[in-house]
């Protein structure tokens, strides 16, 4: 009888904390799309004789997100050289934290199909990255902008089950990370990266078996697909009674869908760390510790709370978490209208159809300040509801101000109820049937009348208006 086999995850995330200058010295942090080796300095690049210089930024930064996991922030923590050669590791050791780390024991809650889960947090610590390895043909590239950006690497507990949780976990973590403003998480500049390790056992057992590592896996697609993968060629080989004896690391090939092996596991041993003899240990009073949680924070579930609470729908409360200056953007919005339903529709139906429709990401989007111009026009009555739909499809278009468009296009709505009255009288004329139509019974017949006006004005009479004059002439 074959056992029934459970999945044991556990996974250490890289995420890239989004300070103006790297971990150890004065180099711009800011490395994506930038010309190869531009960003570099001696002490970034490991010149004898340099001394790193610890970034306060990155420190609070990593305190923040620590707290934000639940972790308990130490009141001491050490740096230590963990050596391993990489071409692309000027240094030939790597700065980072082992006995001594900056927090410890956290837990972060994420939903799953099946409820509620929670994984916790074995340790937060900080690191320096090192740089960017291309490989081209029989040659390799080094670039080092990246060498010395600052990292969190936060290592979980085993408590995941399965590809689905690990992904939803990551998920819930980038949110946690981005809300507390400690890292961007940006995966496509490759500001969070990922190593899964996975084992099987039997159900029921507590024993952890021999896992395999999967290395920098940078997508939540490419997280999901490299466990899926290995559990089943791990159950493949419990099914042949050939379990894996001993640890190995793995890497993942996007193209192949598959993974390849790499080598042994590697232990604490074998990176040889030793305490960092040029940077003292990190010591923090509790008050400051205390002063960088602050309650101002509001972490992913309490910003899906609040959206519920103002009736908007799950899936629009999880695309304002998910895109901070999404977010930002509504929250001005619905401060000046106080209403929910208005601001959803014109943050996320009107503005992010316009983006959508013009292949322009968020960051494309009309300022706030543009916004509440564009809003303050329409309560004014300065435009029509309609004119302002046309004026915020050409706002994301050219990126001018509503102020502009609306004086350029001559979209000012007509506040004369005499001019109004004019119009009405000539649409009266210029539409009979219409009106033959209304006065056997027919209502809907007036749209025709009032859609004359409309054209006429160029779409700047007030429509309530025009429908007062128009029932007000008809009726005598």
């Amino acid at each position: 009888m074959k056992k029934e086999l459970e999945a044991i995850i556990g996974l250490e995330v890289h995420a890239q904390m989004n300070t103006k200058t790297k971990l150890f010295c004065g180099c711009s942090n800011d490395a994506f799309g930038k010309e190869p080796n531009t960003l570099v300095c001696p002490i970034c690049m490991g010149h004898p004789g340099t001394l790193p210089a610890p970034n306060k930024s990155a420190v609070e930064k990593a305190i923040k997100a620590s707290l934000a996991l639940k972790c308990a922030v130490q009141n001491s923590s050490h740096m230590s050289r963990k050596n391993y050669f990489y071409p692309d590791l000027p240094t030939g050791y790597q700065i980072s934290q082992y006995d001594f780390p900056l927090a410890l024991k956290g837990t972060v809650s994420f939903s799953s199909s099946d409820g509620v889960k929670e994984c916790g947090i074995t340790r937060l610590h900080i690191e320096n990255d090192a740089g960017k390895l291309t490989h081209a043909g029989t040659k390799s590239l080094c670039d080092y902008n990246r060498a010395g950006t600052p990292l969190m690497e936060i290592v979980t507990e085993p408590d995941l089950r399965s590809a689905e949780d690990a992904v939803s976990f990551a998920q819930e973590l980038r949110r946690i990370l981005i809300a507390v403003n400690s890292s961007e998480a940006d995966m496509y500049k490759g500001m969070m990266r990922f190593d899964a390790s996975i084992s099987l056992r039997p159900k029921g057992e507590k024993k952890l078996y021999p896992r395999t590592e999967i290395k920098n896996l940078n997508s939540f697609k490419a997280l999901e697909k490299a466990l899926g993968y290995e559990l089943k060629r791990l159950t493949e080989l419990w099914e042949k009674d050939q379990a894996p004896k001993g640890e190995v690391t793995v890497g993942w090939i996007d193209d192949e869908e598959k993974t390849v092996m790499l080598r042994d596991k590697e232990s604490a041993a074998d990176y040889r760390y030793f305490p960092e003899p040029d940077i003292p240990p990190l010591v923090f009073e509790k008050s400051s510790i205390d002063s960088l949680g602050g309650s101002a924070i509001e972490l992913p579930e309490e910003i899906r709370q609040r959206y519920l609470s103002l009736k908007l729908t799950e899936a629009e409360a999880q695309l304002l978490i998910d895109q901070p200056a999404l977010q930002h953007l509504f929250d001005a919005v619905q401060k000046k209208t106080n209403d929910a339903k208005r601001t959803s529709s014109l943050v996320l139906t009107q503005l992010m159809g316009f983006l959508k429709a013009q292949n322009k990401s968020i960051s494309e989007a009309p300022s706030i300040d543009h916004l509440l111009q564009l809003l303050d026009a329409i309560d004014k009555k300065l435009i029509t509801a309609n004119a302002a739909k046309e004026v915020l499809e050409e706002m994301v278009s050219s990126g001018k101000s509503s102020s502009d468009i609306i004086k350029e296009k001559g979209l000012t709505q007509i506040q004369d109820t005499g001019a109004i009255e004019k119009l009405v009288e000539d649409a009266i004329k210029a539409n009979p049937d219409a009106i033959e139509s209304w006065k056997n019974g027919k209502q809907a017949a007036l749209g025709a009348v009032v859609g004359w006006v409309m054209k006429q004005s160029k779409g700047s009479a007030d429509p309530v208006t025009v429908n007062e004059i128009l029932m007000w002439k008809l009726k005598g």
